[in-house]
């Protein structure tokens, strides 16, 4: 009932995900990160949100997004049901796609990133996804939102689309965690709306004095 995405940007070492579903509150149940550990995305018809933490923690501990990803749902009972995506912090991607969630199912691996969904209108979504990415231009976050709206202009979630979220991490920043947890027409365009607000004006310069992973003294002026 979700598609996301996961990428680190080479240029700027930063990790993020952005997600979209036709159910309520998808930042909340679906976007985990850590700057120690990567991204994952945990969906389905019955996601767990210890997959999300689960992974995170093996991957902070060594282990790559596909042994970690191999692991935990190796280990679930109901991993037909679910679906996780996981990103490393060498950008090695890996995803599983439970067999019992509903059609459309997909993901795609490709360089410092991964994509999944279920529920979709089709199974090219997430190829549209990867592409919107890839083709957009702006800032990092403003291409994983980019990536949400190729996905929906592909087909969406079959029943449509009422929450839409971004995280973005980076080391010198305050983490950029924005959630659309109900929206009836735009989500993705709320989302887009609030990433403009956020990262502009007085709330943007506060935002710069907030203590950090490489700064943790960091404080106002």
């Amino acid at each position: 009932m979700t598609f996301s995405i996961l990428a680190q940007d080479p240029e700027t070492g930063a990790i993020g995900g952005a997600a979209a579903t036709g159910s309520l509150c998808v930042g909340g149940w679906v976007l985990r990160g850590r700057l120690d550990a990567g991204m994952s995305a945990s969906q389905g018809a019955a996601p767990s949100t210890f997959w999300g933490e689960d992974v995170l923690t093996g991957m902070a501990k060594g282990e790559t997004a596909g042994d970690a990803v191999a692991r935990i749902t190796g280990a679930d009972a109901g991993r037909a049901e679910r679906q996780l995506s996981a990103l490393d912090l060498v950008g090695g991607g890996a995803a599983f796609d439970g067999t019992q969630n509903t059609p459309e199912i997909n993901s795609r691996v490709f360089e410092n990133g991964v994509a999944a969904g279920n529920m979709l209108a089709r199974r090219q979504v997430i190829d549209a996804m990867v592409r919107a990415f890839k083709a957009a231009e702006g800032s990092f976050a403003a291409r994983l939102i980019a990536a949400l709206r190729g996905a929906e202009r592909a087909g969406s979630d079959s029943r449509g689309l009422l929450s839409a979220a971004l995280l973005v991490l980076h080391p010198d920043s305050a983490p950029l965690t924005l959630r659309i947890d109900h929206h009836a027409s735009d989500p993705i365009g709320a989302l887009s709306d609030l990433h403009r607000r956020a990262t502009t004006g007085d709330y943007a310069g506060w935002a710069t004095q907030v203590p950090t992973l490489n700064d943790p003294q960091r404080g106002l002026d």
